[in-house]
């Protein structure tokens, strides 16, 4: 699209945009400047189109990565993800404007062979993503995941997390009950002894600063959570009691618990591999935790702490085995 502008010395100028390329250029008089705009822009359409034509899904990933990816606060695990996409070269090497639902069908059947439908879901999640952005950027008009069937979830985890799994946890560990920690597997052991007591997820832990918690009212606020919305987590005595354990920070908004949320993960896994545990990971802190709350507090006031705004969500966390609501019933 072209726009002109009549300078003070008479001479035309025009400014000519088009598909993301600007042009710029002067001339003596408008119908000059007409003619080298309708020349320019039948140009640049013929490069813009013979550049869209071209463009594969590994072009997509790659500038997804590098210009959507980074404004996401997984940024990091979604980069790993769409390189990981890159390997699948009968995808990546697809140009957007040849692929069809067969060839992300063609995908699905290769990744089952690797992991389950719950991790198939979230990578076909972020293929889709970055088709739509495609679309937005005029690289392609058609969708290939139309009618596309994707594979069934599992059903939700129901982990919890045994007494005595939380004492040789600890152990391993090198943490006993009431420890300062001081070396990074103890400050492990009380951010799983604190997600127990509140149910913060990993990164909630480890961007915890003494500037968010309000020691009188024992709550921690929580401005950066996963689904975008600040929240208020009520802190038990227990919590309390082991935030006081932490070492004195000397700035209130360092972490109290000096550990990255990756770290945390990775050193979670190590230690439990060095005990008899099976088949445990910390985000199952969360899940049994909305349980033990599940017994102390309503479930609106359940959901609102613990970020949940529809509480079917709760469904996926909360499961009091068929004893237990026995036992409730008297």
């Amino acid at each position: 699209m072209a726009s002109y502008e009549t300078l003070e010395s008479g001479k035309v100028r025009v400014y000519l945009y088009v598909q993301g390329r600007r042009k710029t250029a002067t001339f003596p008089n408008k119908k000059k400047a007409q003619s080298w705009a309708r020349e320019k822009e039948a140009e640049l359409s013929k490069l813009d189109e013979k550049y869209r034509s071209n463009v594969t899904m590994a072009e997509l990933f790659t500038r997804y990565a590098e210009e959507v990816s980074p404004k996401k606060k997984g940024a990091q695990w979604e980069k790993v993800r769409l390189n990981m996409l890159l390997r699948f070269e009968d995808l990546s090497l697809t140009k957007l404007c040849d692929v069809k639902r067969e060839d992300i069908e063609d995908w699905i059947h290769l990744r089952e062979k690797e992991v389950k439908a719950s991790t198939i879901n979230r990578e076909l999640n972020l293929i889709s993503h970055c088709l739509t952005q495609a679309r937005r950027w005029r690289l392609m008009e058609h969708n290939p995941f139309k009618d596309l069937e994707r594979p069934k979830n599992p059903p939700p985890r129901d982990r919890r997390v045994l007494p005595e799994e939380e004492q040789e946890l600890c152990l391993a560990l090198g943490y006993r009950e009431g420890l300062t920690p001081k070396s990074k597997s103890q400050f492990v052991a009380v951010a799983f002894l604190f997600a127990l007591e509140t149910a913060m997820r990993a990164g909630e832990i480890c961007q915890l600063c003494e500037a968010l918690i309000d020691v009188k009212s024992a709550v921690a606020h929580l401005p950066n959570t996963k689904n975008g919305l600040p929240r208020q987590v009520l802190l038990s005595n227990r919590a309390m009691a082991l935030l006081k354990l932490l070492p004195k920070r000397q700035g209130e908004y360092e972490p109290v618990f000096q550990l990255e949320a990756q770290l945390l993960s990775t050193l979670f896994r190590k230690y439990c591999q060095m005990t008899t545990i099976k088949d445990l990971t910390f985000h199952d802190s969360r899940h049994e935790a909305i349980t033990r709350l599940a017994e102390k507090i309503e479930v609106l006031d359940l959901a609102r702490m613990v970020g949940h705004r529809d509480i079917r969500q709760l469904m996926t966390y909360y499961n009091k085995s068929a004893a237990d609501i026995a036992k409730q019933l008297g």
